[in-house]
């Protein structure tokens, strides 16, 4: 399975080192939707590249787009493709059958209230040997997220990395969603 993420990249890292494409930034972990990090680190990864710089761009909504957007703590945002070995499974939350089967809802899971979705995520992750969840992006409801775990980190490999520039394609469809003017 492909997936993207968007990441501060250090092009000398080696790619699980840090600011790597498959490092695992546990230690600035505890805001996000699925982290918990005093028991597993996570990766926030998408089935297309533009929902991964959706989530970097969200927070400049209504402003001119310019370069230094593009960067976190002085490093380029890249879009890495990732391969997660089809061995692999994710719970997906976007199943119906998934959600009545685990006594979720649907509004439980896109919650933007991390003090709902950290929890579930620390459950799913004790119910099994999943690599991960799948649920969907809150800014476009037909994007897949994936939350990865750091235990399936053996499973991943990375396809290919590139940075981003305002001229990027996916730079370019994310502010137009986000109303970030080019």
């Amino acid at each position: 399975m492909i997936l993207y993420r968007c990441f501060a990249w250090n092009r000398r890292a080696r790619p699980a080192d840090t600011d790597g494409p498959l490092w695992f930034p546990r230690a600035y972990q505890g805001e996000g939707r699925h982290d918990y990090p005093d028991v597993y680190g996570c990766l926030y990864l998408a089935d297309n590249p533009v929902s991964g710089v959706v989530e970097q761009l969200a927070r400049f909504r209504g402003q001119r787009l310019v370069a230094g957007m593009l960067q976190r703590r002085r490093l380029p945002l890249a879009i890495a493709e990732l391969e997660l070995d089809e061995r692999e499974t994710l719970i997906d939350l976007d199943d119906p059958a998934e959600l009545v089967r685990r006594g979720l809802r649907p509004s439980e899971v896109a919650t933007r209230r991390r003090g709902i979705t950290r929890p579930q995520a620390l459950e799913l992750h004790r119910s099994g040997k999943d690599a991960g969840l799948r649920w969907w992006s809150t800014y476009e409801a037909l994007w897949a997220n994936v939350t990865v775990f750091d235990r399936a980190a053996r499973r991943l490999s990375v396809v290919g990395v590139r940075a981003v520039s305002v001229d990027d394609p996916s730079v370019a469809e994310a502010a137009e969603l986000l109303g970030v003017a080019a």
